[in-house]
């Protein structure tokens, strides 16, 4: 074993550092993925998904040589390290990996679009004394055109920036809202069982209930009421272990408005605007502001 010293590169990942903050980004590895892929002079766009896209598996013409296509989303998927703002369209543009075609190549090339305006983006962590870990989670409910599953999307916060997120195509069909919901928020409380036991290994105990923000209420009631009702029999029975979390005081269910729903942005295609707001509060940030700073 040796001393290296401060960590600043590892496999693709640079670390910047002062003594109140730590900025985690990908920028070159990004670069360098948009030479590879002759994208490197493309027009940049502000978002990596069209919000009224609806991508299926078998429309458009299909491509002769997938495996370009298959390394291009294998690749994006490792920009998602520090890019939590495109994991929700590399987790669509993934599900076409078999028989990629046409539309789903120019999809996961309007990600690179948008990797080309924002490749110096990454995570700002700042010094804070009293950071509590915080759950946001949503359900783009029968997003995908082919099978009609639902999309769970959560993030967790400790302080400034994301510590945690997932952008996921739930395993199977849901009947409403409610049930995509609910499947969502038990996804995040389970990520919350194992986040909390990790960061008492690191010293820093969390003796309160962690709070997991949702927006839909009957979701919410469901997970607080200990009455199993008719309408909710055919829910699988693991679905209902966050309720056992909530009772016992682990979990806290709380209510957000949707248009404050951060974690919509890994669910759905959103407008520039919301978008912006939304990767803002995610903690993400450009080094180039960095530069004009402390830093």
């Amino acid at each position: 074993m040796k001393e290296l010293g401060e960590l600043k590169h590892f496999l693709g990942l640079e670390v910047d550092r002062t003594k109140e903050e730590l900025f985690l980004c990908q920028q070159k590895y990004a670069r360098d993925l948009l030479k590879k892929f002759g994208m490197l002079d493309c027009k940049p766009i502000s978002t990596p998904l069209d919000g009224n896209a609806k991508l299926c598996a078998e429309e458009g013409r299909e491509l002769e040589d997938s495996s370009m296509y298959r390394q291009l989303v294998g690749s994006l998927i490792y920009l998602t390290i520090t890019r939590p703002d495109i994991a929700f369209a590399v987790g669509v543009v993934s599900r076409f990996m078999e028989k990629p075609r046409k539309p789903h190549l120019d999809a996961a090339k309007r990600i690179l679009r948008y990797v080309k305006k924002t490749f110096d983006f990454g995570l700002l962590y700042k010094k804070e004394s009293s950071g509590e870990l915080v759950g946001r989670c949503d359900a783009g409910y029968a997003g995908d055109q082919h099978t009609r599953r639902s999309t769970t999307g959560y993030s967790f916060h400790l302080g400034s920036a994301v510590v945690s997120w997932c952008s996921k195509r739930q395993p199977t069909v849901s009947l409403s809202t409610t049930e995509a919901e609910y499947k969502a928020v038990e996804m995040a409380a389970l990520e919350s069982m194992w986040l909390v036991p990790l960061l008492d290994d690191l010293h820093q105990s969390i003796d309160y209930s962690t709070i997991l923000y949702c927006d839909n209420l009957s979701a919410i009631s469901l997970a607080e009421n200990p009455v199993f009702h008719a309408r909710t029999k055919h829910m699988e029975v693991h679905y209902h272990f966050l309720k056992e979390k909530v009772l016992e005081g682990e979990i806290k269910m709380e209510y957000t408005k949707t248009g404050d729903q951060v974690a919509d942005i890994f669910t759905k295609g959103l407008g520039a605007a919301k978008f912006e707001e939304f990767r803002t509060q995610l903690g993400m940030v450009s080094k180039s502001i960095l530069r004009e700073s402390s830093w």
